[in-house]
């Protein structure tokens, strides 16, 4: 088994959390000749199939250190590890990224708040720990706007849009409870992201910036490319003071708002992302693959593109497999997850060598995939 090979050889990684991108992970650390182990509240964690799978929460300081005492270096898949867990990690092996970078992206006041610090630019603001602060940030930001809860949500999970006073008395209702930041709605051209990473001696690199379509909050389609190279170098720069300032290792994914030729900051990841599943297939170095180097003090690889590509998310239910293994290009990743409404379970990526044909048969698999893709694909233009 590749974990017992790495193990007697010093070359194990542990990653504290065993979903779909922890087994990516995996997947791109074997052929290295890395071996894997995963901490996952999950008996049975898809991260598993590519390594040892220990069963744990992820505040279960015990567990991580236990972990950390078996591999010779930490990351995650999972931004949300608690503070406590991930120093205890430190106690027993490095751990990239450093905690301090889980810190600033775990809060989303907190880490709006370090944008402004460093001369980013983002949409406005305003914390929310009581009513009387949603009405005064209503009176500021106006409406609509869209109310969220701090920490954790994601996929559309914690957040409500705010459109009128009923809007906001529901959303009240229903978030209330917890500590929360009011943001101004932005009326974007496009949802992009650009993914980078900085390896052991500081070295950096970047994927093209990428540009993603959402369906009811959760990233249906993504395809790199298109942008112009001011915006590129635009958000390379954003990434290089954020690295610099976190002292930074690993990958990292900053999604953005376009809005009248700018990039504004909507939320920053500290780990490999949804968007860049399409460098397995469509990069010379795939995000996961550089990941991989970057924690284990390895040289990276190139970022460029192969040609075009588009990615497909599989939400909820798989189209039929056959079928879309009969388009030309198509690259099928099944996460070996149980189906489940909002579930992430797996994901297509189209790549050709000219963008006609890539939209030529990225059309074919939104017609089997079904749903509201025939829809959603006309938006990427």
């Amino acid at each position: 088994m590749a974990g017992d090979y790495a193990a007697a050889t010093g070359r194990t990684i542990g990653v504290l959390g065993g979903g779909q991108l922890g087994r990516m992970m995996g997947l791109a650390g074997i052929p290295l000749g890395f071996g894997f182990r995963f901490l996952d509240p999950g008996l049975h964690a898809c991260a598993g199939a590519t390594g040892q799978l220990m069963q744990a929460a992820f505040d279960d300081a015990g567990a991580a250190r236990a972990l950390a005492g078996q591999v010779d270096v930490m990351t995650f898949d999972f931004e949300n590890v608690p503070d406590s867990t991930a120093r205890a990690v430190e106690e027993h092996c490095p751990l990239y990224p450093p905690p301090g970078a889980l810190g600033a992206c775990q809060d989303r006041l907190v880490e709006k708040s370090l944008m402004d610090e460093l001369g980013i630019a983002v949409g406005g603001y305003h914390a929310v720990s009581g009513r009387a602060d949603l009405l005064e940030g209503i009176a500021r930001l106006g409406y609509p706007a869209v109310l969220k809860t701090r920490r954790f949500g994601y996929d559309g999970k914690g957040q409500a849009v705010l459109r009128d006073g009923e809007d906001l008395e529901r959303a009240w209702q229903r978030l209330g409870d917890e500590p929360l930041i009011l943001e101004a709605f932005i009326p974007f051209e496009a949802e992009c992201s650009l993914i980078g990473v900085r390896g052991h001696d500081g070295e950096t690199r970047f994927w093209p910036l990428t540009r993603n379509v959402h369906d009811d909050g959760i990233l249906a389609l993504s395809r790199p490319g298109g942008f112009d190279a001011g915006l590129q170098a635009a958000a390379e720069l954003t990434m290089h003071r954020l690295m610099d300032h976190l002292d930074y290792r690993g990958v990292m994914t900053i999604e953005f708002f376009l809005r009248e030729g700018r990039l504004l900051v909507n939320e920053v990841a500290p780990r490999v992302h949804n968007s860049g599943h399409w460098t397995i297939d469509g990069a010379t170095c795939s995000q996961f693959e550089n990941h991989v180097r970057a924690v284990a003090g390895l040289p990276l690889g190139a970022t460029d593109m192969h040609g075009h590509a588009l990615m497909f998310n599989w939400i909820g239910e798989m189209p039929d497999r056959a079928a879309a293994l009969a388009v030309d290009g198509v690259h099928w990743h099944d996460y070996g997850k149980a189906p489940r409404p909002g579930r992430k379970i797996g994901h297509a990526t189209v790549t050709a060598a000219s963008r006609e044909q890539l939209m030529a048969r990225a059309e074919r698999i939104a017609r089997i995939a079904g749903g509201r893709f025939a829809d959603l694909i006309q938006r990427l233009d």
